[in-house]
């Protein structure tokens, strides 16, 4: 495992002394264990982020059968998936390019991260080498179970902000995820989840307001936000689906508690204003089945229940 002086960055010591302190240990390595390379292996989907041609976080979902990633070797992951050239992260995953990736088994609430860099595209995909890896709690996911369908992909829009179809999906989104990037040491990509119960996300307009459970006090996302305030988030539509990907820039309110707001769960709260927007229909050719909310969603709210 690596040592915590040389696991975070500044943002993330940052993030972490506003919060009022770190993780108690940690759980970063320096390459995948094999468990965490088995979890990949059986995966029929992963959520990627990378950077833009404007060095903006994007991210996106890639899916396949089961065994479309690999994982070779304690550090090394490999792809076998087309992105669609339309998809905002398709320009991202380029060699030496930084990568975060997530994946995660709705099933059983299992979660696992790698961050790295593209060593290498080909035909089928990539080959990416992992320099950090490591595992999340099962908290806030809901049990999914997923079968594959065949679908034919929509168009793909380019939005000029969030209209009323896309503020309706993401207010009844219980599921999203967040790419943000940091530079310098320690830094990179990070791709992660945010769940809650629907209506945990308020749209107002093209700013979307999103509350800050309790975590592992890593605070890779919120100190990647300290780092650089730019943000992607990606809202996929479990039936049908689709993918909401938006990007703007970010802002943390360390002092939007429970308390102060009314929200019940939350220990802060941060903002993303969307200032690019994309949607594609039918993207991804998987459809998840609702099973159960998260236990420790009870202690957690809804903006409806704020008002």
């Amino acid at each position: 495992m690596m040592h915590p002086q040389f696991a975070f960055h500044a943002g993330e010591l940052e993030a972490q002394r506003r919060a009022g302190g770190g993780p108690g240990g940690h759980g970063i390595r320096e390459s995948m264990p094999d468990q965490h390379r088995e979890f990949f292996e059986h995966l029929p989907y992963a959520v990627i982020a990378g950077l833009d041609m404007e060095g903006r976080p994007t991210a996106t979902m890639v899916s396949g059968p089961p065994g479309f990633i690999g994982a070779p070797n304690p550090l090394t992951l490999s792809i076998v998936a087309a992105i669609d050239p339309q998809d905002p992260a398709a320009a991202c995953l380029v060699p030496g390019a930084p990568y975060g990736l997530i994946g995660i088994d709705f099933a059983t609430r299992r979660r696992n991260r790698a961050n790295g860099r593209v060593a290498a595209l080909t035909r089928a995909g990539y080959w990416l080498v992992v320099d950090q890896s490591f595992g999340n709690c099962p908290q806030y996911i809901q049990q999914r179970t997923v079968e594959a369908v065949e679908r034919t992909p929509g168009p793909f829009e380019q939005l000029s902000s969030v209209d009323a179809e896309a503020a309706r999906a993401i207010a009844a989104a219980d599921t999203a995820f967040v790419a943000t990037a940091a530079s310098g040491p320690n830094g990179g990509i990070d791709a992660s989840h945010r769940g809650g119960r629907p209506g945990f996300m308020k749209v107002e307009g093209d700013t979307i307001t999103i509350p800050d459970f309790r975590g592992n006090r890593y605070f890779n996302t919120l100190g990647n936000m300290l780092a650089w305030p730019q943000a992607a988030l990606l809202v996929p539509d479990f039936e049908t689906g689709d993918l909401l990907h938006l990007q703007g820039a970010t802002e943390v309110l360390w002092d939007a508690d429970a308390e102060t707001t009314g929200f019940k769960g939350a220990q802060r709260m941060w903002r993303l204003t969307v200032d690019r927007a994309w949607r594609r229909k039918a993207a991804i050719p998987l459809r998840w089945t609702y099973v159960s909310e998260s236990p420790v969603n009870a202690a957690t709210g809804t903006w409806a229940e704020a008002a």
